[in-house]
């Protein structure tokens, strides 16, 4: 084969290979993102939340390792507003409120 064949055979790979993928995103749809609205809250009962001691209200945590000012809003896991509810790693599939607290709370860097 020559060098001129090479290129060609690699430009039509090319080709073919960008064309299967926006094949396949429209026939697929693009991957849709949750948002904490489409998210159902953590409630204190559940067993994860339970585990990690997750309350609703920092303020209101009894755990000796809570330290004033800690809450969701500050914590490295969380990834919501500063207001109303939002996704955590730690609880996936749900969402916590901005001014709760748990016992895995990693301050941000």
């Amino acid at each position: 084969m020559s060098n001129e064949t090479d290129i060609e055979s690699r430009r039509r790979f090319l080709k073919l290979a960008a064309g299967t993928t926006v094949a396949a995103a429209v026939v697929g749809g693009l991957p849709r993102f949750a948002h904490a609205a489409d998210l159902p809250a953590l409630a204190e009962s559940d067993p994860m939340a339970k585990a990690l001691h997750y309350v609703e209200d920092a303020t209101k945590s009894k755990d000796p390792k809570y330290k004033a000012g800690q809450d969701c809003t500050n914590c490295q896991f969380y990834s919501g507003g500063a207001t109303g509810r939002g996704p955590c790693q730690l609880f996936p599939g749900k969402s916590v409120n901005a001014k709760g607290w748990c016992v895995s709370h990693t301050p941000k860097a």
